[in-house]
């Protein structure tokens, strides 16, 4: 091994990394000799910066010097004030992997320079980039940002690698949700479907708590937080205490604070139990439900068809969650690791993948691209042109690395130019989704409209995503690599991920053979009987459409149907002049 890579869960309420040495993962203690440090960041009246369990003591007597729950704000423009110190979700986060950071070098001995971060499977592309770039402030190369539950499934497969099953991972940490639905065979983990949302965890479930609460003594939490943040803040530990009990115990008690934080001794107390919890936590089941079932949609899978539900995160101790995952299921969820270190272990398995750590020699994984790629497009509506409107060329789910093709065309005769739009998302309309970039592709032949192009999207496991547009009458060739969430590569090292990319590309229509078999049957057409000439032409069709899919199976299924009827027609095609 020539560095030590470290595996880093990243978390919305707690973090924690680990290493990968003599063959296993092992999770890394911090400077107080926990596994978790508190995602929190606090400046004291001194302008000293604290990170981790003394600022989340802080947050509980002087919450506004603190700030917690910034994960869920990378990728935007917010911004916090803490003590006159003004911070950004990248900056926050950074402190807290520079903390991490510190404690596994203490830990090692050793200056760390590299990690594998983990993020929500459903970080759209500027949280994934946010997130590199608070790695980097921090110090580290990030070797490769890895989906949470993928990382998850990892530690699982390492453990159980000759297992054949379907499994179904559900990670709820503090402030995000996701679902990723996998295979595991012969050592190879293959990541099948993924759904998500990015504003839904455990601090949720706590707030609803802390909203009923509030609800019973006549406040509403938006105003109570503005006029007596002491006693909101105190209240929100009560409340997160009283649930987490919840997960050994069959009820719990919260105790209302004074307008000033403190318990009196004749504080008000409120009982809870799981059918009350439940209850008020039913419109964030509703939510939590949805993800769900379009990952088995995407996956085409029934719940019957899962063979372990894997539990991920800390806040999938609620009971609440566990009941809702054997209701569902109708199994008992797996949880053979902590919920709350599986992530990190996963983290580092994937470092020691990237390393080629012989303990890993054996294991192999897929992913799959959590959302979809497309370009915008003008439609047509009683002879008037809308432009606006997305058209998927990788869709959500895809395995990847790959490469797809489609065909568009010009819009208006003489027209000589066409600024191609990426976009990333699921909405019909591009407004409604995030712009990765732009490609200009100019030079057409002037002519009338509907002048042919295709375009390529070819994806890799690195975040690189390579468009490529070639003008059909000409040739000519444009391209244009995206890297937004690409792990942290040199120029030189992103020029050689574009050339491996090319041996996943598939265009049977560039091949010559192909054509020369296409102009073959063509000519047979005319010198067959009406009968055979429509089961030609059929064939033909078919063929050509599999030639513009580029997939590879549904290309060599379309040619043996081709060659197949060419035989059946006592039409012989010499294969080898090819």
């Amino acid at each position: 091994m020539t560095h030590t890579i470290v595996g880093i869960d990243l978390g919305t309420t707690n973090s924690l990394c680990a290493v990968f040495k003599d063959g296993q993962p092992q999770l890394v203690p911090n400077v107080h000799g926990d596994f978790l440090t508190p995602s929190v960041v606090g400046v004291m009246d001194d302008q000293q910066v604290i990170v981790g369990a003394p600022a989340k003591e802080l947050r509980v007597t002087h919450p506004q010097k603190c700030s917690s729950c910034f994960k869920r704000w990378m990728g935007t423009d917010q911004k916090v004030v803490l003590n006159g110190k003004e911070f950004t979700p990248v900056e926050l986060s950074s402190l807290v992997l520079k903390s991490l950071k510190q404690d596994v070098e203490n830990h090692l001995r050793e200056n760390i320079h590299h990690a594998v971060i983990t993020v929500p499977a459903y970080f759209n592309d500027n949280q994934r980039k946010a997130t590199k770039r608070a790695g980097e402030m921090a110090g580290f190369r990030v070797a490769r940002m890895i989906n949470e539950p993928t990382a998850a499934a990892l530690t699982y497969g390492f453990h159980d690698r000759q297992a054949e099953k379907n499994l179904i991972v559900i990670d709820l940490g503090g402030g995000t949700f996701d679902v990723t639905l996998m295979e595991i065979f012969e050592g190879t983990l293959e990541i099948i479907s993924t759904a998500g949302e990015c504003m839904l965890g455990g601090e949720d479930f706590t707030d609803r708590l802390v909203s009923a609460v509030l609800k019973k003594e006549g406040m509403q939490l938006e105003s109570a937080e503005l006029k007596y943040p002491l006693q909101v803040a105190r209240l929100r530990e009560e409340c997160d205490s009283a649930k987490r009990a919840l997960a050994d115990f069959e009820k719990s008690e919260i105790r209302m604070p004074n307008h000033d934080g403190v318990f009196d001794p004749s504080a008000k107390k409120l009982s809870i139990n799981h059918e009350n919890f439940a209850a008020i936590c039913k419109p964030l089941m509703e939510r939590l439900k949805k993800p769900v079932e379009r990952a088995l949609r995407d996956g085409q899978l029934s719940p019957d068809k899962i063979d372990e539900v894997i539990l991920v995160g800390g806040a999938t101790r609620m009971p609440v969650l566990r009941s809702f995952a054997k209701e569902y299921f109708g199994r008992e969820p797996h949880i053979k690791f902590d919920p709350d270190q599986v992530v990190a272990l996963g983290a580092s398995v994937q470092a020691a993948l990237i390393d080629d750590d012989d303990a890993v020699d054996d294991m192999v994984m897929t992913d799959v691209c959590p959302f979809t790629l497309g370009v915008e497009i003008t439609k047509e509506f009683g002879g008037r042109f809308t432009s606006g409107f997305f058209s998927p060329i990788i869709h959500r789910n895809t395995t990847i690395p790959v490469s797809k093709e489609d065909t568009f065309y010009t819009l208006h005769s003489g027209q000589t130019e066409v600024n191609l739009r990426v976009f990333q998302g699921e909405a019909r309309k591009v407004d409604d989704n995030l712009e990765l970039g732009e490609l200009s592709i100019t030079g057409f032949p002037i002519g009338p409209a509907g002048q042919p192009f295709r375009v390529r999207f070819t994806y890799d496991l690195n975040g690189i995503l390579e468009v490529e547009a070639i003008i059909e009458e000409t040739g000519k060739r444009f391209a244009l690599v995206l890297t937004q969430h690409a792990k942290s590569l040199t120029e030189a090292e992103i020029a050689e991920a574009v050339k491996r990319m090319q041996s996943i590309k598939f265009y049977p229509r560039d091949d010559l053979k192909n054509q020369r078999l296409v102009l073959f049957c063509e000519r047979m057409v005319g010198e067959v009987g009406p009968f055979e000439r429509q089961q030609l032409e059929e064939a033909i069709d078919i063929f050509e459409h599999a030639m513009s899919s580029n997939e590879r199976e549904i290309f060599e299924k379309a040619r043996q149907h081709l060659m197949m009827i060419l035989s059946s027609l006592g039409i012989e095609y010499d294969q080898h002049n090819e």
